[in-house]
């Protein structure tokens, strides 16, 4: 195995998958000679030729467009937002088109949408969004968000060979900061499947992405007062796996929630209901919740730490958790 960045791993998912099978394309904004936004797709250009690596004109809505006829059509198109802020341009062709179009017509769309999500960069409103809840009532989407280089290959694997949309979304701050053994041999992570990142005994905290990081920080900080928190990675948002999360529910019988998108009608509100309809006999404290203030992303580094949840945080909502 070889340790990798979480953005070098996405690059060998796509670099793969294009080997692997001449029918997956790239289409996106700066992709081909630029390498993209954030280097993601940096050297495909010259691998694989402009026709799998496209650069397209700026428009997220022509981009899916596009994308959902060429699968239509028996190709595999992977479609890069330069940030995932811009899908809401798409949102029309993805959620009563593509997400539709089995139940309407029982022909898949196998189409993954995939770009930069979340802050911590000082990225500002316009290049921070977390937009998962935007889709989760839209059935027919898959959401993807992985935490390590490892899932970042393999769910990204999964997601290219899947009939049906995908949106995956790579939260930024991930991309050179982790790094973590991944295969040379070809594998996948099968969507719909959560990860436990720390065992634990006291309290759960369910969360996913960069948020995974910092429940991780909070856990060594909780571990070294006696306090041992279960980390729980959902990896996929839809398909959720509900067995994993009612599983460490059960083993602890407290549970916190983490996301970073603001809490106001966010994929908190469906855990936490999910635990509350399903878990409710192995709670002995309320389900808990933290997410980011019912605001824009503020772009001044010290506001945006205020305004999002990170270690000290967590760490603070386990620990009434566990005094309750």
């Amino acid at each position: 195995m070889a340790v990798i960045t979480y953005i070098e791993a996405l690059r060998q998912a796509l670099a793969e998958e294009m080997a692997r099978d001449d029918r997956v394309f790239l289409l996106g904004e700066d992709i081909g000679v630029y390498g993209g936004a954030f280097k993601v797709t940096e050297g495909l250009l010259d691998r694989f030729g402009p026709d799998r690596v496209i650069d397209s004109p700026l428009s997220e809505t022509a981009i899916v467009g596009a994308a959902v006829g060429a699968a239509y059509m028996g190709m595999r198109p992977v479609v890069e937002m330069q940030f995932i802020d811009f899908i809401a341009c798409t949102f029309d062709m993805l959620t009563n088109f593509a997400a539709k179009s089995r139940y309407r017509s029982g022909v898949g769309v196998p189409l993954v949408v995939r770009g930069p999500c979340g802050g911590g960069v000082s990225g500002g409103p316009f290049h921070s969004a977390n937009p998962e809840a935007s889709f989760l009532n839209t059935p027919g989407l898959k959401i993807v968000e992985p935490a390590t280089a490892y899932d970042a290959k393999g769910l990204l694997k999964a997601a290219i060979r899947d009939e049906d949309p995908v949106l995956f979304f790579e939260h930024k701050y991930l991309y050179r900061r982790v790094k973590d053994e991944v295969p040379d041999e070809d594998y996948i992570v099968p969507l719909g499947q959560a990860a436990v990142r720390r065992e634990g005994r006291d309290a759960s905290i369910i969360t996913f992405g960069a948020m995974v990081q910092r429940a991780l920080d909070a856990a060594t900080e909780l571990a070294r007062g006696g306090i041992e928190v279960e980390v729980l990675d959902l990896r996929t948002l839809a398909p959720l796996d509900r067995e994993a999360l009612l599983t460490s529910v059960a083993k602890t019988g407290r549970v916190l929630v983490v996301h970073e998108a603001p809490r106001t009608g966010g994929i908190g509100g469906e855990l936490a209901a999910i635990v509350a309809e399903d878990g409710f006999e192995f709670l002995d404290a309320p389900v808990k919740r933290l997410a980011s203030l019912d605001t824009p992303v503020p772009y001044s580094p010290p506001l945006e730490q205020a305004f999002m949840p990170g270690a000290a945080k967590i760490a603070a909502a386990v620990r009434e958790l566990v005094e309750y």
